[in-house]
Formats: C-alpha cells, sequence, structure tokens
C-alpha cells in the first residue's frame, strides 16, 4: 500500500512538472498587433475572463491577418485578442 502512494505521488509530481514545461511566451510580430489596433471590428460578448489561454468557442468568429496564418483576431467585450486560429485559444490580450 505504502509503494502505491509513493507511486502515485510521484506521477503526479512528474505530470505538473510536464505540464509547466509546456508553458510558453508567445512573441507576437510588432506588425500582427498594429494590424489588429487599427481594425474596426464590432465588439462580441462572451461570458466569462478573456485571458491568455482561454478557448474561444466556435460561435465566435476570427479575422484572419493578411500574411500572418499563424494569428487572428477578435474585439470580445470591447478588448482585441490575438488568437491562435488553429486552436482557437487567446495568445494575447491587445487592448
Amino acid at each position: 500500500m505504502k509503494i502505491l502512494v509513493i507511486s502515485a505521488a510521484s506521477l503526479f509530481l512528474s505530470l505538473g512538472g510536464a505540464a509547466v514545461a509546456q508553458t510558453t511566451t508567445v512573441v507576437v510580430p510588432g506588425e500582427v498587433k498594429t494590424y489588429v489596433q487599427k481594425q474596426e471590428t464590432p465588439s462580441v460578448t462572451f461570458e466569462g475572463d478573456v485571458a491568455v489561454g482561454t478557448a474561444l468557442p466556435d460561435t465566435v468568429e476570427i479575422h484572419t491577418i493578411p500574411d500572418q496564418p499563424d494569428y487572428g483576431y477578435v474585439v470580445v467585450n470591447k478588448k482585441r485578442v490575438l488568437v491562435n486560429p488553429k486552436t482557437r485559444t487567446v495568445i494575447e490580450v491587445v487592448q
């Protein structure tokens, strides 16, 4: 029984470390932020906090950025956010 508890604790700690190791910082090119700030896009309402890592539902339209396939944007709750269009997750809150 003691071995089982120790094994479970070891597994938990190793998985926790893996989650921390997966955290990455995305450096967004300046031209992407400039483009997003200049766009006149209506705001959509989203229930809950909009923060880095938030996954947006399929009902929220993600706008494309010319020549930047790795970035999209949305104005949510009057905040401009950059989004990974493949995963629909927020990568930066611009304003």
